[in-house]
């Protein structure tokens, strides 16, 4: 199906948002040529991208990390399929980190040889869920007018940009034996940044001190993101995003969705997803109230 107006648009079984991209575009990232040192950042949508991609340049970048170099997080980690600012992605200097929400089966071919790393962050579901409620309200290129409850039943259909949540997660941890990835979940990162940061830097060969290791943590905070002009997006372009109507950092919490969804929405939800989460590997929390496991206790462990 081809791009019309500002309707998430169909293709090769995932649903795109229009104005920022096309089938050919997405077609032609199969052949996207891969550098052994790339670092790649996917995600299923409002599953901590924007986190992700700021834990990852101050690790690889000491200029993001001093505070050196003026760069925005959209310039320093550049998308993949959604690259809005034109950024020329095979002229880029090594070693490049760049973000997708591309499922498995259409991202770049070159990344199962292996050698470039893939970080994978996950996401509870139904945080997942109201923090794309509010998100796709701000953007300007799919202008979405769904109440709360119709949006349930579009998201439980995974009639919306990167389709169904359970088939994104299923399908990266169903092929991790084709790439080098590395999983982890938003609310392991919630409950220890500093231990999240260090599996890291292991995975990516990266030996910081103490000292910059705490300058990571602490510019990671959500905090310290959201008053940060280089990662809060705040730079976005309006023809894009219309920052009157909310922010790219809303709360960064677990649980929220208690918030929003009432019990009935709830057991709605759980009766859709409940039986093909249960047979994922992944305990997934819900609550900070709870002690979310590790997803693994090695970085070999996620690498099969």
């Amino acid at each position: 199906m081809e791009p019309s107006g500002k309707e998430p648009y169909l293709h090769k079984g995932c649903y795109f948002l229009p104005v920022v991209s096309s089938p050919e575009k997405i077609d032609s990232l199969e052949s996207f040529e891969i550098r052994d040192d790339d670092t790649f950042i996917i995600t299923y949508p409002k599953s901590g991208t924007v986190w992700t991609q700021n834990i990852v340049s101050l690790i690889l970048y000491e200029g993001h990390r001093d505070g050196t170099e003026n760069i925005t997080l959209i310039d320093r980690a550049p998308w993949l399929e959604y690259n809005v600012y034109y950024v020329d992605l095979p002229s880029r200097p090594s070693p490049r980190v760049i973000c997708s929400h591309l499922p498995h089966y259409l991202a770049p071919k070159g990344l199962q040889n292996k050698r470039a790393k893939i970080i994978y962050v996950f996401r509870n579901p139904k945080d997942v869920f109201v923090s794309s409620y509010h998100f796709y309200k701000i953007l300007t290129m799919m202008e979405t007018t769904e109440e709360f409850d119709a949006y349930l039943e579009t998201f439980l259909a995974g009639k919306m940009p990167n389709s169904l949540w359970l088939d994104h997660v299923e399908g990266w941890y169903t092929h991790k034996g084709d790439f080098n990835i590395l999983f982890l979940s938003y609310e392991e990162m919630k409950k220890d940044l500093r231990s999240s940061v260090l599996k890291i830097c292991h995975f990516l060969g990266r030996e910081l001190t103490e000292k910059e290791v705490d300058d990571v943590v602490d510019k990671a905070t959500f905090d310290s993101m959201k008053a940060d002009s280089r990662t809060n997006y705040a730079s976005v372009n309006p023809t894009l995003a219309d920052s009157s109507k909310g922010v790219f950092l809303r709360k960064g919490i677990v649980g929220d969705w208690k918030n929003h969804m009432t019990v009935a929405q709830s057991e709605r939800f759980d009766r859709v997803f409940k039986e093909r989460m249960e047979k994922l590997p992944f305990r997934f929390c819900w609550d900070m109230q709870e002690d979310p496991d590790p997803i693994s206790s090695s970085v070999e462990e996620n690498n099969v």
